[in-house]
């Protein structure tokens, strides 16, 4: 008997069996569909992160103190900013600002929203990719006199002044008025600064944030850097570790009281988190494949029982073993790669299901899952069918002729 008979007689066995082989294939089917909806989510995470991330810039560095080396004392300032805005020391910067920050409440007209309020530099909106929706930004002239002037993110002028034009109205930050000059336009995402209240740097450090650092400089909660471009990142490290050990007289490596961290090293921490989710996710889902293979193992040696005189009958017209091997080692995969197909396509279905409800999140499906969930099932077809078609193909024509 050819491999096609064997196919097309393994056909005609699942065929009189349809709601068994049905229902023998829905552990596949689900552990598949499981397989592909889950680990597009994990791809959908990846990715989205992945966008957010580059949305703010690849080529952006932060430094910021190193609390477990200081104590807590801030040991960063505007001093540092100048330094590193040198292009004779540091050729791979491009621009610098220093940033002071911390939770406030903001009220207006009764409305009160406790939310995040910043000290910044002008440079600060484009190095970020803020686009300014209402007004204007912050100016050289804001920062040289110490203004009383903020920039609303998004949602904190929808929670503050709800309908209500907001350009050129005051609003309270810790008991002191400030005139909104500016809105910014809703950029979402963890990191757009929706929620925000931006106000100009030296403001926040005569008003809000008077802390100093040991060398009794005002102090700012971090550094944003932006590099040349994205090529130069490694080379804006060095240079900024350089500069900073020297304007902190620090001698060894161990001794830095500063912690740099750039947009590069946050897509490969994140990517190995959504790689690792992805892989654990999958993981589970392959448990669901493994069950489905127990319960075809299970169908197969029911199968052998039922059929031991029409084994036998064969091996006495002159079906020789590998003959009846093949023919249940088919049936075996049939229902494994038939289970699987629908299972692809019902992951799909789940994952577009999700896209649905979550619009700004989509799922994404790649060849590789669906490779790697069809081979998984032909793999689980073909290892949990191997002990069934064994133990059919050693049965004795005898023995199987007189079984009732």
């Amino acid at each position: 008997m050819n491999l096609l008979e064997s196919f097309l007689t393994a056909l005609d066995s699942l065929r009189a069996n349809k709601l068994r082989s049905v229902l023998t294939m829905l552990g596949v089917i689900i552990g598949v569909a499981a397989v592909i909806a889950l680990m597009s989510v994990g791809n959908g995470v990846s990715a989205f992160i992945t966008g957010e991330i580059q949305a703010i810039g690849t080529n952006l560095i932060s430094v910021s103190t190193d609390n477990d080396v200081t104590g807590g004392t801030p040991a960063l300032s505007l001093n540092d900013v100048r330094a590193l805005r040198d292009p004779l020391w540091a050729p791979a910067i491009g621009e610098v600002v220093g940033i002071v920050q911390g939770g406030q409440e903001v009220i207006y007209s009764g409305r009160a929203s406790r939310t995040t309020v910043s000290g910044v530099m002008p440079a600060h909106f484009t190095m970020n990719n803020y686009e300014i929706a209402l007004g204007d930004t912050l100016t050289a002239n804001d920062m040289d006199t110490a203004a009383r002037v903020a920039i609303l993110g998004w949602s904190a002028a929808s929670d503050l002044f709800d309908a209500e034009y907001p350009v050129g109205k005051n609003i309270k930050i810790n008991g002191v008025s400030y005139q909104v000059v500016g809105v910014l336009a809703e950029k979402g995402g963890f990191a757009g600064g929706d929620d925000n209240v931006f106000i100009p740097l030296t403001t926040a450090q005569s008003r809000l944030y008077p802390r100093r650092t040991v060398r009794g400089e005002r102090a700012v909660s971090s550094i944003l850097v932006q590099a040349v471009d994205e090529r130069s990142v490694d080379a804006a490290v060095e240079q900024m570790t350089a500069i900073l050990r020297e304007q902190h007289e620090i001698v060894y490596a161990d001794d830095d009281d500063f912690t740099i961290f750039s947009q590069t090293d946050l897509l490969d921490t994140f990517d190995e988190i959504t790689t690792g989710l992805t892989v654990f996710l999958g993981a589970i889902a392959g448990i669901s494949l493994l069950v489905g293979g127990i319960g075809i193992m299970n169908i197969m040696l029911v199968s052998v029982t039922e059929r031991t005189r029409e084994i036998g009958i064969r091996k006495a017209v002159g079906a020789l073993r590998r003959d009846i091997l093949a023919q249940f080692l088919i049936e075996s995969l049939l229902l494994s790669l038939v289970g699987g197909l629908l299972g692809i396509g019902l992951g799909i279905v789940i994952a577009a299901v999700v896209d649905q409800f979550l619009p700004d999140f989509s799922p994404v499906i790649n060849a590789g899952q669906i490779l790697l969930a069809t081979s998984f099932a032909g793999i689980v077809g073909l290892v949990f069918g191997i002990y069934p078609a064994w133990r059919a193909a050693r049965l004795q024509p005898i023995e199987a002729l007189r079984y009732e």
